[in-house]
């Protein structure tokens, strides 16, 4: 069993003992230090949002959150079976004083999580997310009198996130419609299938092909949109069946798109594409991590733009944006963030404007993905042990290379003149990421390789 705490909520598997698992104990004592952190921010906003992905454990979860926040006073707006994007617009659009996303992302069935939102629909900050953690480890709570109990109502908010990306003004519906395109899409039987139709389909698409869009929780291959757990809906677009593919993560923050001959687009390059047609008529700066390729930085500068990286982690890339004023960012796993919508990875706003873009620049995918810079990212991980001594590892990495160019600020990353490699300890699983990205996936391969011998030694 397995719980990790991070400023951002906290995740792990079902069941187990208390502090061993993600169990109801648990669940109840996060879920009531964060309504505490909450009346304090905010003491004259009694109101929280509660959206959920599909995954198996969501109804146990929901009932417990709910429960909790009713009884520590909050009046909850329950919105069900809802996309992370969908609650975040949904806090704002309730002006409540938080929200909570029941939803593990990409990890397997047996996970879940609890994602804990501030008033502006955004990911809690650092010095927030340590207050729930530290009044979680204190149980520093109290829960309300009878009289005082909160009320749930329940709301659907997905027709308020479809009108939100339309109304984007480089939403180009008329032109998207105009090309007939049809659309495969791939939502892993999880909340994507009641999203992405609905998107499509307000973006006047009428010929959709709907693989595991039944939204029960049974995923039918590993939820994180990787290319090796693509092969069903890359084998369809073999077929010439579809125009294009779109397969999104559980909670459909993250967006994954398959060309017309059934090659990825690859994940990296959904922000690149769509930060080439966002910037090629709003000029300006943008944003994506320290483990994104630097493809977008090569578009950005091609633009007039000036770039930045910002340590990873959704909260980090926001932050840098709103620092910086940048018109688009996001991260190298699918997620795009258009400010102009809302600060959050939003795979409706990604596919909209995606399709925009095709549609304007009257291609095929496979087209399109060739006007862009070129790199291959190399992703590896190192599986850690509760011995395993994270910070000596970078440390020994760091001292190897300091003839490089080194930045320590999320982990280590080291730039060469012909690629980069960066090791990070991950926020969500016991692991060292290893990222890394060449002119090539053999250089790529290559370079972690060297890094990861250093570590094994």
């Amino acid at each position: 069993m397995s719980l990790v705490k991070s400023i951002s909520g906290i995740r792990g598997t079902i069941g187990g003992r208390v502090g061993d698992g993600l169990n109801p104990v648990d669940i109840v004592r996060f879920t009531a230090a964060y309504a505490t952190q909450r009346r304090a921010a905010l003491p004259d906003n009694s109101k929280i949002v509660v959206g959920r992905d599909a995954r198996l454990s969501g109804h146990m979860v929901e009932a417990l959150v709910c429960g909790t926040l009713m009884g520590m006073g909050y009046d909850v707006v329950n919105i069900g079976l809802a996309t992370t994007p969908t609650t975040e617009l949904a806090v704002t659009g309730e002006k409540a004083a938080g929200g909570i996303i029941l939803t593990a992302s990409h990890n397997p069935k047996q996970w879940n999580a609890l994602k804990l939102l501030n008033e502006h629909g955004e990911f809690l900050n650092d010095a927030e997310g340590k207050g729930v953690l530290a009044i979680a480890e204190a149980e520093d709570f109290t829960f309300a009198e009878v009289d005082e109990l909160g009320h749930m109502t329940h709301k659907d908010y997905l027709p308020y996130h479809v009108e939100q990306v339309l109304n984007l003004e480089l939403v180009d519906k008329a032109a998207i419609a105009k090309r007939n395109f049809t659309v495969a899409i791939d939502c892993v039987n999880s909340v994507g299938g009641l999203a992405i139709p609905a998107i499509l389909r307000a973006l006047g698409v009428e010929n959709i092909i709907e693989l595991n869009c039944t939204p029960d929780g049974h995923f039918p291959h590993n939820p994180e949109p990787l290319p090796q757990h693509l092969t069903q809906i890359s084998d369809l677009l073999k077929s010439g069946k579809a125009d294009v593919g779109f397969v999104v993560d559980p909670d459909v923050d993250r967006l994954a798109i398959i060309c017309e001959n059934g090659d990825m687009f690859g994940e990296e390059y959904t922000l690149v594409s769509v930060a080439d047609y966002v910037l090629r008529h709003t000029p300006g700066n943008t944003v994506s991590n320290m483990s994104s390729t630097r493809a977008l930085s090569d578009v950005t500068k091609a633009h007039g733009g000036e770039y930045s990286a910002s340590a990873v982690g959704e909260v980090n890339v926001v932050a840098e944006m709103k620092r910086v004023h940048a018109v688009i960012g996001g991260e190298g796993n699918g997620g795009v963030i258009y400010p102009a919508c809302h600060y959050g990875r939003d795979a409706l706003v990604g596919i909209a404007l995606f399709l925009s873009h095709l549609a304007h620049l009257n291609m095929k995918v496979s087209e399109l993905r060739r006007t862009l810079p070129d790199y291959c990212i190399s992703k590896n991980r190192i599986d850690l042990t509760p011995d395993t001594d994270v910070d000596a590892i970078l440390a020994r990495v760091k001292e190897l290379y300091r003839n490089e160019r080194v930045n320590d600020r999320d982990g280590v990353k080291i730039d060469f003149a012909d690629g980069w490699v960066h090791l990070r300890k991950s926020n969500t699983e016991p692991i060292i990421r290893v990222y890394s990205e060449a002119a090539t996936m053999d250089e790529a391969n290559a370079l972690a390789q060297k890094v990861m011998a250093v570590i094994n030694q």
